[in-house]
């Protein structure tokens, strides 16, 4: 079972529905929760990097932060958005 954590950004109020949300998709993938972080992406990212955590959920792509890192990104075909790019959310 894979180990996630929920990353609510601070600026985020209220913090229910996100949680709502999350909590609702750690179910549906059997995720094990570890906790609700509440912090700077720095400290997710730390916790992903030490190998703590294997899952961050977001409830919404809008609230990664996007000069965050590491940085993904997915490159549409042309034919589907002008060649245009988005970005995803990654550990």
């Amino acid at each position: 079972m894979e180990i996630a954590v929920i990353w609510i950004p601070a600026d985020i109020e209220p913090s229910e529905p996100a949680v709502a949300v999350c909590l609702v998709h750690l179910r549906r993938h059997a995720y094990r929760l570890k906790g609700i972080i509440r912090a700077p992406w720095e400290t997710v990212e730390q916790a992903m990097v030490d190998g703590e955590v294997d899952v961050v959920v977001i409830a919404d792509l809008a609230h990664l932060p996007p000069d965050r890192s590491p940085r993904i990104e997915v490159a549409t075909s042309p034919a589907s958005s002008a060649g245009a790019s988005r970005p995803v959310p990654g550990p």
